[in-house]
This record gives C-alpha cells, sequence and structure tokens, in this order.
C-alpha cells in the first residue's frame, strides 16, 4: 500500500454483535472501492499493546488516514450509508483532519497491522 493510499480502519471487539454484524458492510465497501484504499479490521482487544493508549469507546469505530495524516477517528452508525459517505468524501479530498495529539501515529500503527 503506498503512503499517499487512503487508511480505512474499523476498530472493534470479537465480543461485539454489532461489530460482527458490521464486518459485513465494512468488506462490501472493501470490495466495492477496490484499490483507491486499504481496508484494515482491527480487535481492539487482540491488538491493544500496538495501539497503546487509544480510547475506543463506542462501536464501531472507525479511523480514515491518507499517509500520516489522520482525517477522522471516532463512532460511526452502524448503516452502510454512512460508511460510504465517509470514505467518498475522504476519496475526494474532503475531510479535513483530526489535531488530536493522543492520536499522533496511530495510522501506521494500524497499518502494521496489515496482515
Amino acid at each position: 500500500m503506498s503512503e499517499s493510499n487512503l487508511l480505512v480502519a474499523c476498530l472493534c471487539a470479537q465480543w461485539c454483535g454489532t461489530c460482527r454484524d458490521y464486518r459485513a458492510v465494512f468488506d462490501a465497501l472493501r470490495d466495492e472501492i477496490g484499490a483507491a484504499a486499504s481496508f484494515v479490521w482491527v480487535d481492539i482487544e487482540d491488538e491493544a499493546e500496538t495501539l497503546g493508549d487509544v480510547d475506543v469507546d463506542d462501536f464501531p469505530t472507525v479511523l480514515v488516514a491518507r499517509g500520516d495524516e489522520l482525517l477522522f477517528f471516532g463512532p460511526l452508525t452502524p448503516q452502510p450509508p454512512t460508511l460510504a459517505r465517509l470514505v467518498r468524501s475522504a476519496l475526494d479530498g474532503d475531510l479535513r483532519g483530526v489535531a488530536d495529539a493522543r492520536l499522533v501515529g496511530l495510522p501506521g500503527k494500524v497499518r502494521a497491522l496489515r496482515r
């Protein structure tokens, strides 16, 4: 994945029923978007050490980044159009970015989890 490509990550937990149901929504958009973005599913409990002190209070929480620039980080309603609108806005360059010192370096950590 090129660092300029869009990264879309869902931070969830296996025990969460909403997350398990949302996986199909996430995967369907990944298949629709294709090579324009890289999609990564992250189980926050399995990857707690890698993610560090990142707080995820609501599920699903989505991260969108271009390179090291964090464009969005937060919970979404679990409906397919919500995620699709967010990702298309990022692809169109319509997201301004997130300035939060606690999240610096998070896109790189998530990218490193790609298997």
